[in-house]
């Protein structure tokens, strides 16, 4: 019997190569950055293996000793996402950690500024409120 004769593997090849554009497309719109794409390309070579070598499952199956070749497939699916959410919590803890550092230079840059701007009153007698900027009242347009 013919690989392309079993009702799942033609899905399954229909899925990764759609898969496949999608990810293409979302690396020229520049909607997935490079290295996140390493991962997704992984998948789509482990589905388009597992559709035209069959065997492989059989194989992973009796190495690992899972019962059924659908449990393992289940476990590796599952395996895939917890690597993915630990890549995306290593990320985000790396985004906290540069927002952290931005909001204390801007901090700390504020702080001078305003330290400078006591300096430059206090050195020509103004009161330091006259050097803040002041809105302006809004005018009616006529």
């Amino acid at each position: 019997m013919s690989i392309l004769s079993q009702s799942g593997y033609p899905f399954a090849l229909v899925v990764a190569v759609l898969l496949l554009l999608a990810l293409f497309w979302l690396l020229r719109t520049q909607r997935l950055r490079e290295k996140y794409s390493v991962l997704w390309f992984g998948v789509i070579v482990g589905v388009v293996l597992l559709t035209f070598v069959p065997s492989i499952t059989g194989g992973l199956t009796a190495l690992v000793g899972v019962t059924t070749p659908i449990n393992l497939i289940f476990i590796l699916a599952f395996l895939v996402l917890l690597v993915v959410c630990i890549q995306l919590s290593i990320e985000i803890s790396h985004l906290e950690e540069s927002a952290r550092t931005v909001a204390e230079e801007v901090a700390l840059l504020r702080l001078e500024l305003e330290q400078r701007l006591r300096d430059t009153a206090q050195s020509k007698d103004l009161d330091p409120g006259s050097l803040e900027p002041t809105e302006e009242p809004d005018t009616p347009d006529q």
